[in-house]
């Protein structure tokens, strides 16, 4: 008969998870076979102390009557033992043989223990030449040896036996053991993994425990655990915690994951069964778009922050910014994160319109409301132009200010100023302002204007101002300066005088005199010097636009009677020499930069009572047109008169 030592035997319901640690069974002398006819002491222990109070004791599924702590034995059986402050004791199978050699076994063994089998002879002096085998193979350096020792010793189903020669009197004969399964105890239970969720939500954390029990009757057998998911090893790999710590668990950390338990001296090494974990994944929810400056209000040049943000979602969200009416985005971002934002740098006037994000962690794009922004320009240096109504500002004029600032966000505000008072101010939705002012003598001198959308005012560069006189000294003054140039160009030839005529007609017919318009002034107004023109302190910046053009002195057509003459004069140019408007009339004599040039045609009076003589000269006048005008050469006078 087989001799089976079995690692568990338990009576069912006998014993309840949870519960106190194991009793221990020991015996005495520690063999798990002995001969028939021998005692065996059984002793019960809990937590490497006599039990206290009653003892239960089992063979098999029979209850025996002793309560003590030790009983003997005498028969075959499994044996178990309970305390009052422990549970069952795993089952150990003692053997009483009636055989002449019999192999025995110490007790106990945990697995990753060492064993020592004995071959014994009932009659032990007689046994000679011992040899032990393992499934049927004999064991290395075993022969004629009363006993062996197994180092780190497994549960597993190998089978044990030994031989020996008995020697009698008249002969030897071998004789062979009983196979023996030697009962190797449990250390630690198979781990079992646990997990704070098999379904964790996408970012939370996670716990793993690689759950197991040493035998109380090891206690200084140290253990140590390893976590895995699939073939791959989680955290520092080895560690004597029980516990793993996750931070955040993700999509991809969906898997099989599984455990591993062994002692530090790599004795023994048990795995758990595999457990799915699956993670769950929140759909992002609630996209919000913040821009920063706050409200959306930019002015231009500034940096502008876009911040897209969720209220919920999990796993890697991919953010984008976009601008309505724009064919693609402005930036995307993938992150995990609830909130990424993005910088648009210097941002222009094209920038401004309605911008917008979106959120997708794979379940679809989710949009924010849309939130206005505007870009508001500073202004530029505005532009002041003076406008008079002839081409010299005297006293009584009404003249207008004009500034213009050629950028900036409306509305604009605009003052006025003379020599630095304040002569008013007025707001433009749009484009420049004006101001008029009424002249007096007193309101030569610089004149400037500033610009202000309340981003910064800008000033324009300053323009000058003569008032001269009033409207009626125009006249006089020019009617005397007229005078002294008759009586100079008295004795001047009369072919010069032609020449003269041929290029003013030729000048009138090319309109080579009126330029700009064809305002008509009398006499007078012809002397009066142009629009005095502000200095320039940087020859490269152009002081003066277009109203400075509007007060060059314009062509001038007037008569002048010098009095009991038969002849009229006809001033055909009045100009004033500058370098800038030298090369409008070429053929002037240009000896002082700051001269008038005054052209001249003489043209002969026809008498009222002369009625005879017009109705005889009417067929001819076409004729002989020098008879009528005739030309008197140009003459400059110094601008000072």
């Amino acid at each position: 008969m087989l001799l089976w030592l079995l690692l568990l035997i338990l009576t069912p319901g006998r014993e309840q998870s949870g519960v106190a640690p194991k009793a221990e069974l020991l015996l005495k002398p520690p063999w798990s076979t002995t001969f028939k006819g021998q005692k065996v002491t059984l002793t019960c222990r809990e937590s490497h102390s006599l039990a206290q109070g009653n003892t239960l004791w089992y063979r098999g599924k029979n209850l025996l009557r002793s309560k003590r702590n030790e009983i003997q034995i005498t028969e075959s059986g499994n044996y178990q033992c309970k305390t009052g402050g422990s549970s069952f004791s795993d089952a150990v199978h003692v053997e009483f043989s009636s055989d002449w050699l019999i192999l025995q076994a110490s007790h106990p063994v945990f697995e990753g223990d060492n064993v020592t089998l004995r071959c014994q002879g009932k009659d032990d002096k007689y046994a000679h030449n011992k040899v032990y085998y393992k499934d049927g193979k004999q064991l290395p350096n075993s022969s004629n040896e009363d006993s062996i020792t197994l180092n780190s010793v497994s549960r597993d189903n190998s089978k044990y036996h030994c031989t020996a020669d008995k020697m009698s009197f008249l002969r030897t004969s071998t004789q062979i053991s009983k196979y023996l399964y030697i009962q190797v105890q449990e250390l630690f239970p198979q781990p079992v993994l646990r997990t704070s969720s098999s379904t964790p939500i996408e970012g939370s954390a996670m716990t793993l425990t690689c759950e197991t029990q040493l035998s109380p009757q090891k206690p200084n057998v140290q253990l140590q655990f390893s976590f895995f998911r699939h073939s791959q090893t989680l955290g520092s790999g080895w560690s004597r915690s029980p516990e793993l710590q996750i931070p955040a668990m993700w999509t991809e950390d969906s898997g099989s994951y599984w455990c591993e338990a062994e002692t530090v001296t790599h004795s023994v090494k048990k795995g758990s069964l595999r457990s799915q974990i699956h993670v769950q994944r929140v759909p992002v929810s609630n996209v919000n778009l913040e821009i920063q400056p706050a409200g959306g209000q930019l002015i231009e040049g500034e940096n502008m922050v876009l911040i897209c943000s969720v209220a919920q979602g999990s796993g890697n969200v991919t953010f984008s910014w976009h601008r309505e009416g724009a064919v693609r985005s402005l930036g995307r971002k993938t992150q995990r994160s609830l909130l990424a934002e993005l910088q648009v740098l210097t941002v222009k006037e094209r920038d401004a319109g309605r911008y917008y994000c979106a959120a997708d962690n794979v379940h679809g794009p989710i949009l924010s409301t849309r939130i206005r922004v505007t870009v508001r320009i500073p202004v530029s240096r505005p532009v002041l132009t003076l406008r008079a109504p002839g081409p010299q500002a005297v006293v009584g004029d009404l003249l207008q200010l004009h500034c213009e600032a050629p950028r900036g966000s409306p509305p604009i505000l605009y003052q006025f100023y003379h020599e630095d008072v304040t002569l008013g101010n007025s707001s433009a939705p749009s484009g420049g302002a004006s101001f008029n002012l009424s002249l007096t003598a007193e309101h030569s001198g610089n004149y400037s204007c500033d610009a202000d959308n309340g981003l910064g005012a800008q000033c324009s560069h300053r323009v000058s101002l003569s008032v001269t006189g009033t409207s009626g000294n125009r006249t006089g003054l020019t009617a005397a300066a007229v005078t002294g140039l008759l009586l100079s160009i008295l004795g001047l030839a009369a072919a010069a005088a032609a020449a003269l005529l041929r290029h003013a007609r030729t000048r009138r017919k090319t309109g080579g005199l009126s330029a700009t318009g064809t305002s008509s002034y009398s006499s007078s107004e012809c002397q009066e010097p142009a629009l005095s023109k502000p200095s320039r302190t940087d020859p490269q910046e152009p002081i003066h636009s277009e109203p400075l053009a509007l007060m060059e002195l314009e062509p001038i057509y007037s008569n002048v009677n010098p009095g009991d003459s038969n002849l009229l004069y006809s001033q055909i140019c009045s100009i004033q020499h500058t370098k800038e408007n030298s090369a409008n009339c070429p053929r002037m004599h240009q000896k002082d930069d700051e001269e008038l040039t005054v052209f001249y045609s003489e043209l002969k009076k026809t008498h009222l009572d002369d009625s005879a003589g017009q109705a005889s000269n009417r067929g001819s006048v076409h004729e002989n047109d020098e008879e009528n005008y005739e030309n008197v050469p140009c003459v400059s006078l110094a601008s000072d008169h």
